[in-house]
């Protein structure tokens, strides 16, 4: 992320309970575009932090597989790929060559092509005239979520997910002794992109992402990979 002025996000300095991690199987963030895992410092990206580079957008063949959050991909709602940015942030992306604007959520890692910033869905990038050219240079910065997107939802901090429903419990019965709200939820395989079944470890269970993201704090240092991600979400 070396295009025009940037704010940096950080790098994890926190090795937390890795090894357990692995006991669980957790599986890597896969977002579009490769394979790579980011573990981000800063649970919270703070409103108004701005960078400016080169937006693309990405369609087919990853609408309909999981993104790195987890969520199934939707090239038809208004969500986005970012390098480093927490899950569940929120961005007003503005094109610098028309000053049209859109305003999207971070749900998965991207694009892994230098000078690039973001991956916009279809459906971002078609609010702010991207379609057509496939890349241009935008301004990014950190909002607030919607009152609408809030409006009714509940929101959580996934500690990790196993292959095992066995483990999942496990660290379910450890994390009880010191988080209240502790969950597992079990997430059926998806075809599409070969993901397997899954238990995922869920701390909190809240009414806003604001909530979800003091839950994230707490336990951010031992599990580093956390983050918040929607309750609805399966």
């Amino acid at each position: 992320m070396r295009a025009g002025r940037s704010v940096s996000f950080g790098a994890n300095k926190h090795r937390g309970l890795a090894y357990l991690l692995l006991l669980l199987g957790s599986l890597a963030a896969v977002g579009c575009g490769g394979g790579r895992r980011l573990k981000i410092s800063s649970p919270v990206a703070p409103l108004g932090a701005s960078e400016e580079g080169v937006a693309s957008w990405y369609g087919e063949p990853y609408h309909g597989r999981r993104a790195a959050n987890g969520e199934v991909y939707n090239m038809h709602a208004m969500t986005a790929a970012h390098p480093a940015l927490p899950f569940e942030t929120w961005v007003s992306v503005r094109n610098l060559s028309n000053r049209q604007t859109t305003a999207v959520r971070i749900t998965d890692r991207g694009p892994f092509v230098k000078g690039r910033v973001i991956d916009l869905s279809r459906a971002a990038a078609e609010e702010i005239d991207l379609v057509r050219l496939g890349v241009a240079k935008v301004k990014l910065t950190v909002i607030a979520p919607p009152r609408a997107y809030e409006r009714g939802r509940q929101f959580t901090v996934q500690v990790t997910t196993a292959r095992n429903r066995k483990n999942a419990e496990w660290l379910e019965g450890k994390l009880k002794a010191r988080y209240r709200d502790v969950f597992v939820r079990y997430r059926p395989a998806l075809a599409k992109g070969g993901t397997p079944e899954s238990w995922r470890v869920l701390v909190g269970r809240v009414d806003s992402v604001k909530q979800a993201q003091e839950r994230l704090r707490e336990v951010r240092s031992e599990f580093p990979n956390s983050f918040v991600i929607g309750w609805d979400v399966e």
